[in-house]
């Protein structure tokens, strides 16, 4: 990458439960980009407001609560609407496998549920990111 990568990662919702975002936010660190964490118990209009004010080009969103239908799409459409759309949003958490198909339907990039391993992660990530930066610049 020409640029460190500035990745907002966030915890929606009333889950207090944030070791999974933690440690993702640290690989990506460790990776090399530049990580925001915004602690828990985020609404849809907070990440979207940090996003605009940090200027990130990724959000990652860890949900455990089953509130992901909900709250995936209200925050893609808040970017959306605050004319972020080419925002990178991912996911990750207890999402069942039958929900992933409708998220990535309303702008979801990626989910990645239990399992997943960092680096699986973290190289989505880069090349997602990578990707988008090469749209900007065309």
């Amino acid at each position: 990458m020409n640029r460190r990568a500035r990745i907002l990662v966030a915890k929606p919702g009333l889950d207090g439960h944030d070791r999974g975002a933690k440690v993702v936010a640290r690989a990506l660190r460790d990776a090399g980009m530049e990580v925001i964490y915004t602690g828990i118990r985020q609404t849809p209009e907070q990440i979207a407001a940090t996003v605009l004010q940090e200027d990130v080009d990724g959000v990652g969103l860890s949900i455990l609560s089953g509130a992901h239908n909900f709250l995936f799409p209200k925050i893609r459409e808040l970017l959306d609407a605050q004319g972020m759309g080419d925002v990178l949003l991912f996911g990750g958490g207890i999402i069942p496998q039958e929900d992933i198909a409708a998220l990535k339907k309303n702008g979801v990039a990626e989910i990645f549920t239990p399992g997943t391993t960092l680096d699986a992660i973290v190289d989505y990530v880069r090349k997602a990111v990578e990707e988008k930066w090469a749209r900007d610049h065309s």
